[in-house]
């Protein structure tokens, strides 16, 4: 028995492609978006920048454990 083959349409003739995108896809990068801009005309906001890092402060607690357990 023979399978009908569905024939390929142009996509000029039927008025472009068309592409579906979940919700997502478009909200958080606009999210990401409104949140750096808000950042960038309120650095006072962006407190991850100032004090120390915090991987400093893991950094010199790793030194130290190991400068107690190496003889």
């Amino acid at each position: 028995m023979s399978v009908r083959s569905h024939p390929r349409r142009d996509p000029a003739e039927s008025g472009g492609v068309e592409i579906q995108l979940p919700w997502w896809a478009i909200a958080l990068p606009a999210l990401a978006f409104a949140a750096l801009l808000l950042l960038i005309l309120n650095p006072a906001d962006a407190h991850a920048a100032s004090g120390t890092p915090a991987a400093t402060g893991l950094l010199e607690y790793i030194q130290a454990l190991v400068s107690r357990v190496a003889p």
